[in-house]
């Protein structure tokens, strides 16, 4: 495990105090923030290869043949 130190400004202080208000510390807080934003972004990340599958009609075709494929297999 790492230590990080940050410079935090006042909107951070501010969002740091409001949600470790509860039972949460300011270390537990900042790591669901990093996994939070990791989350997020991978999750942006997965799309945009999803997108880019979709558009692209070889892979389109390709799919398509699959499935039909699986089609006359199912037919037995």
């Amino acid at each position: 495990m790492s230590t990080i130190t940050f410079r935090a400004d006042d909107a951070v202080d501010q969002a740091l105090a409001d949600l470790t208000s509860g039972d949460r510390d300011r270390s537990q807080v900042i790591r669901e923030a990093i996994l939070a934003a990791w989350r997020t972004r991978r999750a942006e990340q997965i799309r945009a290869e999803a997108e880019a599958v979709a558009a692209d009609p070889e892979d389109r075709a390709e799919a398509r043949a699959v499935l039909a494929d699986m089609d006359s297999l199912r037919a037995w």
